[in-house]
């Protein structure tokens, strides 16, 4: 009895592990996808001539219209990098955001219109190979959950846990192919984007981290899960040889 209840509690473990990491990696994959911050960092933009109780270095003042008011009167010289002021911007799939100067909040426009033409089209694969990873891990989740709860033989996990092992894999391969493009698409539209978008400084963000620490769990959860499946066929293996080989003795036994 131990010898039959430990392997099936062990199974169980490495299907509960293996789940755990693809949904992990399913949360983390949709929460970066739909996120704007996949890359950070600053622009330079000129700065605003300060107008009504506007303050402070964020805008260039000039005379006061009030010309009888000598403290109201001010001059600033501003040269070089004085002009322009950095404001804060995120990207992601979909949108790219940054700061309004002097005001609260943040103005959004389509990251897709700001891609050049010419890339446009792998940024659409990239999204359409995003999808498909999305699609692929809810997959994976659902015949792992079957796999756990539900089967009725061994010979049907069997079965589900190679086609589950197959689908997170391709899903792993799909979500990097789909990473690595966009990073290709978001370096080509630094150079060659609008010059009112182009940034001045920039670096990757948390989802663009996300993205990949989601690629990382996918692969895990396919690594336990084609463990899981060798592993059950070698136990096979192993008691068909024992079987064969207990009735080879039974059928010695018979003879004499």
């Amino acid at each position: 009895r131990m010898a039959v209840s430990v392997p099936a509690a062990d199974r169980w473990q490495r299907a509960s592990a293996a789940f755990s990491l693809s949904f992990l990696s399913l949360v983390f994959s949709i929460t970066a996808f739909s996120s704007s911050y996949w890359c950070e960092g600053t622009r330079k933009v000129a700065k605003p001539f300060c107008t009504g109780q506007s303050k402070g270095d964020h805008c260039i003042h000039f005379n006061s219209p009030d010309a009888n008011n000598s403290n109201a009167v001010q001059y600033i010289w501003e040269t070089g990098d004085d002009k322009f002021v950095d404001r804060k911007f995120h990207a992601g799939i979909w949108y790219s955001c940054e700061e309004i100067i002097n005001e609260e909040g943040e103005k959004c426009r389509s990251f897709i219109s700001l891609t050049p033409a010419a890339d446009r089209g792998v940024l659409w694969l990239s999204i359409a190979a995003d999808l498909l990873h999305i699609i692929l891990l809810l997959t994976g989740d659902i015949l792992m959950s079957v796999e756990m709860y539900y089967y009725r033989t061994v010979i049907d996990g069997l079965k589900i846990n190679a086609f589950s092992a197959v689908v997170t894999v391709l899903a792993g391969l799909l979500g990097m192919v789909a990473h690595m493009m966009y990073t290709t698409v978001f370096q080509m539209t630094v150079n060659l984007g609008p010059e009112d978008w182009r940034p001045h400084t920039w670096d990757y963000g948390w989802s663009y981290c996300l993205a990949w620490v989601s690629f990382a769990c996918c692969m895990a959860a396919a690594v336990i899960t084609i463990n899981k499946y060798t592993k059950t066929i070698l136990e096979f293996k192993h008691k068909r040889k024992m079987l064969e080989r207990s009735l080879k003795i039974k059928c010695k036994f018979r003879e004499y």
